[in-house]
C-alpha cells in the first residue's frame, strides 16, 4: 500500500509535542456510484442520533466517532477539486476511499479517480457498493480494478477491497474498521503548538453571512478572532461553526470547520495561515515545490496522458509507443481514456508533470485556459501517422 510522502507542507519540527490525530478521508468515484449515499449512511450511524437529527446544513465535511477513534470525511465534489487542492499545495487527505458500484463496475471517472489518487501518493481503500443488487459480481469488479493498476489483495497486491451496501449498511462497519487500521499504520500525528495552517475545501458568498469557507485544520489550533491570510484574500475569524452548525471557540488538527470573516471567498485548495504570504519571489519558489511528491522526469523518461476518440485508437497509440521507445527509455502513461481533454486531465498532468496527447478529440475551453496557467503542454492530432511521427521524434 502506497505510503503518503511527507511534503514540505506537512513537515514539523521534532521539538513539538506530537499526539495522534484523526485521519482525513476523501471519498472518490464515478457519478451515481453511491459516494453521497455511503457518506450519509456513515454519518447517520456514527453520529449520535440527537445530533444527526439536528444537521441543517452540509459543509462538505464531517467528523465521526467510531469506537472511540475520530475520523474526518470529506465529501469531495469530484476528482477535479481533489486535484485542485493538491495543485495549490493543500494536500488534505490522509486516506482515499474509491467507491465503485458493483452493477456498473469500473467507469471513466473511476479510472480518473484512480489516477488522481496515485498521483497524490496516499493509501487507497476500495468500497464496492450496491452489493444488495441481485446478480452482481464483486470478483468481476476486482478483476477490472486490477487491470487499471489497483493492486487488489486477492490478486497478490495490498489494496483492501470491502464490499458494502449504502442502502442496507452491509459491510460499512468493515470499511470503518479498515480505515481505522490504515490510520494506525500511517501513524498520523498532530502538533497543536505549531502556528495554525489549514486548507480550504469549500467556499462561497452567503447573502446574509458574507464570505464563508470550510477549512480542514492541518496544524495548530484555529480560534475565534484569529487573523487569517491566503494568497488571494485575508480576514479575521468572526465565527467558527462545526459540521453540525454549532458555534465553537476553537478547532484542532483534522477538524472540519466553517469560518466566517474573510473579506472575499478564498479559492478551493488555498493554504490558510496566520501570517501574510511570502513575497512574490518566494511564492514562485513555493509554487514549484507544491508537487515535490512527484520527482521530475529524467532525460530518458517521458510521461503522458492520452485522450482519444475510441478505445481502439488508444490501444494503437499505446502499442506504437511501446515499439517506438528506445532501449532503457521509460514511458509512463499516467492515464488514458476516450473523450475530450478536460480540466481534470490538465490538473493530473500538472501534478505528474506529463504531456497531454489528444487524438481526434477536442479540448474544453476551461481546460485550455487551465493548461496555460499550469504550463501544461497539450498536443492534438487528427491523423495517426502525424501523432506517431511526433512521438518518434520525441522518443
Amino acid at each position: 500500500m502506497a505510503k503518503e510522502n511527507t511534503s514540505k507542507f506537512e513537515k514539523t519540527p521534532t521539538t513539538t509535542k506530537e499526539r495522534k490525530r484523526p485521519p482525513v478521508v476523501a471519498i472518490l468515484g464515478h457519478v451515481d456510484h453511491g459516494k453521497t449515499s455511503l457518506l450519509d449512511y456513515i454519518r447517520k450511524s456514527a453520529v449520535a442520533q440527537k445530533e444527526a437529527g439536528g444537521i441543517t446544513q452540509h459543509i462538505g465535511a464531517y467528523q465521526i466517532d467510531h469506537k472511540g477513534e475520530k475520523t474526518t470525511f470529506i465529501d469531495t465534489p469530484g476528482h477535479e477539486a481533489f486535484s485542485q487542492m493538491r495543485a495549490r499545495g493543500g494536500q488534505v487527505s490522509d486516506i482515499a476511499v474509491l467507491v465503485v458500484a458493483a452493477d456498473d463496475g469500473v467507469m471513466p471517472q473511476t479510472k480518473e479517480s484512480i489516477a488522481h489518487i496515485k498521483a497524490a501518493g496516499i493509501p487507497l481503500l476500495v468500497a464496492i457498493n450496491k452489493i444488495d443488487i441481485p446478480g452482481v459480481s464483486v470478483d468481476k469488479v476486482k478483476n477490472q480494478l486490477s487491470k487499471e493498476g489497483v493492486n487488489v489483495e486477492e490478486y497478490g497486491g495490498d489494496t483492501v477491497v470491502v464490499p458494502v451496501s449504502a442502502k442496507t449498511g452491509q459491510g460499512v462497519e468493515d470499511l470503518l474498521e479498515m480505515i481505522d487500521l490504515l490510520a494506525q499504520m500511517s501513524e498520523l500525528k498532530e502538533t497543536q503548538d505549531l502556528p495554525f495552517k489549514g486548507v480550504v475545501i469549500e467556499s462561497r458568498l452567503d447573502k446574509f453571512r458574507g464570505s464563508v469557507a470550510t477549512i480542514i485544520v492541518k496544524e495548530g489550533v484555529l480560534k475565534v478572532r484569529d487573523k487569517l491570510y491566503t494568497e488571494t484574500t485575508s480576514g479575521k475569524v468572526r465565527s467558527l461553526l462545526d459540521f453540525l452548525g454549532k458555534s465553537v471557540r476553537e478547532a484542532a488538527p483534522s477538524t472540519p470547520i466553517e469560518v466566517l470573516g474573510f473579506s472575499k471567498p478564498p479559492r478551493v485548495g488555498d493554504v490558510v495561515l496566520q501570517t501574510t504570504p511570502a513575497p512574490v519571489e518566494e511564492k514562485e519558489e513555493k509554487k514549484l515545490s507544491l508537487r515535490d511528491r512527484i520527482v521530475e522526469p529524467t532525460v530518458d523518461e517521458i510521461r503522458l496522458i492520452i485522450k482519444a476518440d475510441v478505445a481502439g485508437s488508444i490501444e494503437a497509440i499505446e502499442n506504437s509507443i511501446e515499439s517506438l521507445k528506445k532501449e532503457n527509455q521509460k514511458v509512463k502513461i499516467y492515464f488514458s481514456d476516450t473523450g475530450d481533454i478536460t480540466e481534470s486531465d490538465v490538473l493530473l498532468a500538472s501534478a505528474t508533470r506529463s504531456l497531454i496527447v489528444g487524438f481526434n478529440v477536442g479540448t474544453a475551453s476551461g481546460a485550455a485556459r487551465l493548461a496555460t496557467e499550469e504550463k501544461v503542454l497539450i498536443r492534438n492530432f487528427k491523423i495517426i501517422y502525424e501523432l506517431l511521427d511526433e512521438l518518434r521524434e520525441g522518443l
